[in-house]
């Protein structure tokens, strides 16, 4: 295992086998290349995704299947190649959640998922060209309503 050290959680103790390799970075950050992937609770549908060289970066992540039944895409064969993606290993999908000031108004990027290979550990995150996703979805849309 390795330790990673992270702002928000302190020095978290993470198996060899939940730090993935992103070859493109994540949107805005190019040159992180490696990141620690920890639920964030047992059995929750919410997910933290570390940065190993910048303790200030954790990304929270859901399991889009978690919420919506519909969510489906197309992804690109070149992304596919490059992080060993294919019809016998089917990426793991996650999306990347904003939140501001309380949970309620949480947001979800739809549009940019984030593919995980996890058999060989490789991750890209995909921007969906056309889509009818948007990148911050409510994802309490009940209590999005400004209370």
């Amino acid at each position: 295992s390795m330790i990673v050290q992270s702002t928000r959680f302190g020095e978290l103790d993470v198996p060899e086998e939940q730090i993935l390799d992103f070859p493109q970075g994540v949107l805005g950050f190019p040159a992180e290349k490696q990141f620690a992937l920890m639920e964030y609770k047992p059995n929750s549908p919410f997910y933290l995704l570390q940065s190993l060289t910048d303790a200030n970066l954790t990304f929270l992540m859901i399991n889009p299947f978690a919420f919506f039944n519909d969510y489906e895409f197309t992804m690109d064969d070149a992304l596919m190649a490059e992080i060993g993606v294919t019809a016998d290993n089917p990426p793991t999908v996650f999306n990347i959640a904003t939140v501001k000031d309380k949970i309620e108004t949480m947001t979800v990027n739809l549009a940019g998922p984030v593919l995980v290979n996890m058999r060989d550990r490789k991750a890209a995150q995909w921007v969906i060209e056309k889509t009818v996703f948007p990148t911050k979805y409510p994802l309490f849309p009940a209590t999005a309503g400004g209370k």
